[in-house]
């Protein structure tokens, strides 16, 4: 069964559009793991330094795989991030 993640992220005051850029990079590197459907993040429209980064993977198992890889990554530039960010994971089953 696929796996949705939605995390949602807050940037430091005034760096949503920084925190963007930073991930477009990590979204690249990440869609490129196997059973990586989707990675992306995007920026609100009504408070910009809101972010929501969707994932889709194949399997739980490509799910972990991709925690351990994660791990071994470098962190994104410090300063860019409020908090930790919240992640919600769903079982993915199209409705339409």
């Amino acid at each position: 069964m696929a796996v949705r993640l939605v995390v949602t992220i807050t940037a430091a005051p005034g760096k949503g559009a920084d925190l963007a850029r930073a991930f477009r990079e990590r979204c690249a590197e990440v869609m490129q793991e196997p059973g990586c459907e989707q990675f992306e993040v995007f920026q609100s429209v009504v408070n910009p330094d809101k972010l929501a980064l969707l994932e889709l993977w194949q399997d739980q198992a490509a799910l972990d795989v991709h925690a351990k890889v994660n791990a071994t990554r470098a962190p994104l530039p410090e300063g860019l991030r409020s908090g930790l960010g919240v992640r919600e994971d769903y079982e993915y089953s199209r409705t339409r």
